[in-house]
């Protein structure tokens, strides 16, 4: 049997939904503190909000996972929103780099991502970056897991996060909840899903 080659680096085309994903060289961390988890997010909206709005998001010590969708709007090409991602990895890589006395490469050369085709894969998708941490041994329940949008989608600020989408999508706030409290941490991914 001939397993088809997955796609990881597709070009990101309007209109989409996409799993975005990298983690460190080398398998090294990217964050090494409250401070620099806050930092990423901070230099994520300066650099993409205009491009893509976030569905859900986890960042562990040395990997990420983004659910977003590429906006759809007159100007928009994928080589413009390429250069936002290389403009956000090495302005990041430059702080740590300094604040951890480090050199090299701080990501994997060429973050990956998987265009999102189906509404089983949405749903499945949403779980499987907020269950991250747990499913990697760096909490022992990710409900209560810091740098993930589980429980931001859950909080009633207002945010540039997509969290009244991602509630209807699942239904309702009960539902969202439902779905995330049946994580079995010994449960198989579909090799669709995983990175």
């Amino acid at each position: 049997m001939i397993i088809p080659k997955i796609d990881y680096y597709p070009p990101m085309l309007a209109g989409q939904f996409y799993h975005i994903y990298n983690r460190g060289n080398n398998h090294e961390n990217l964050f090494y503190s409250h401070e620099n988890y806050r930092y990423f997010l901070e230099k994520w909206q300066q650099y993409l909000t205009d491009y893509v709005d976030t569905y859900a998001y986890c960042l562990l010590p040395n990997h990420f996972h983004f659910l977003i969708h590429v906006k759809d709007f007159k100007d928009y090409s994928p080589a413009s929103l390429s250069g936002k991602f290389r403009s956000l990895f090495p302005n990041y890589a430059e702080k740590i780099d300094k604040e951890e006395g480090r050199q090299g490469s701080l990501f994997q050369k060429n973050f990956r991502r998987k265009i999102v085709v189906t509404d089983r894969y949405l749903t499945e998708l949403v779980y499987y970056i907020h269950a991250n941490p747990q499913k990697h041994g760096f909490c022992s329940d990710f409900k209560t897991y810091s740098y993930s949008s589980y429980l931001k989608i859950l909080e009633q600020t207002k945010t540039s996060l997509q969290k009244e989408y991602v509630l209807k999508w699942f239904g309702r706030r009960q539902e969202y909840l439902k779905c995330h409290h049946q994580y079995e941490p010994t449960q198989g991914w579909p090799n669709w899903i995983l990175d």
